[in-house]
C-alpha cells in the first residue's frame, strides 16, 4: 500500500508543487493534490486548511504545504491542534523538525528555494523518524488544551 501524502499550495507555490508531485509519484508516493491548480492569485488558507485537516484526521500522515514565503500557509496549518507544521528552508531544519519536534507537515518557501533544495527537504522529512525520548514531553506541551 502506498503512503498518501496530501499537498497544497497557493499561486506562488503552484509550480514547485507540480514538480514535487511529479517527482514524488515517480518515487512511489501517492500524492493527494488539494490545490491550488494554477498561478492565478488565491488565498493560501483555502489550500492550507484542507491539507492540515487531512493530516489532523489521519494519525501518522505527513503533509506538504507551499506558499511564497512559507509563513502564511505554515501559520494556517498550525491553527489545527493536531498539526505541527514546520517552516523549512534547508535540509537540516527539515530533519530536525521530524526528529525533535515530530512535525507532521513541512511548509516550504517557494520564492526562496530551488526545486533541488525542496526535494532534498521533502525526502528527508518523509523518511526521518521522530526520536521520541526527551522530546516527547516537549512535543506533548505544544498543543493548547
Amino acid at each position: 500500500m502506498k503512503k498518501v501524502i496530501p499537498i497544497g499550495a497557493d499561486h506562488a507555490g503552484f509550480e514547485l508543487k507540480a514538480a514535487l508531485i511529479k517527482q514524488l509519484e515517480s518515487a512511489g508516493y501517492e500524492m493527494k493534490d488539494l490545490g491550488c491548480y494554477s498561478e492565478e492569485s488565491i488565498d493560501y488558507p483555502d489550500f492550507g486548511h484542507p491539507v492540515a485537516m487531512m493530516v489532523e484526521e489521519n494519525e501518522g500522515m505527513l503533509g506538504i504545504l507551499i506558499c511564497g514565503s512559507g509563513n502564511g500557509i505554515n501559520m494556517t496549518a498550525n491553527k489545527h491542534q493536531g498539526v505541527r507544521s514546520a517552516l523549512c528552508w534547508k535540509k537540516d531544519v527539515a530533519e530536525l523538525a521530524r526528529q525533535h519536534n515530530n512535525a507532521n507537515i513541512i511548509a516550504l518557501p517557494a520564492r526562496f528555494i530551488t526545486f533541488k533544495e525542496a526535494m532534498e527537504m521533502v525526502e528527508v522529512f518523509l523518511t526521518t523518524q521522530f526520536e521520541g525520548g526527551r522530546h516527547v514531553l516537549r512535543v506533548d506541551k505544544i498543543a493548547c488544551g
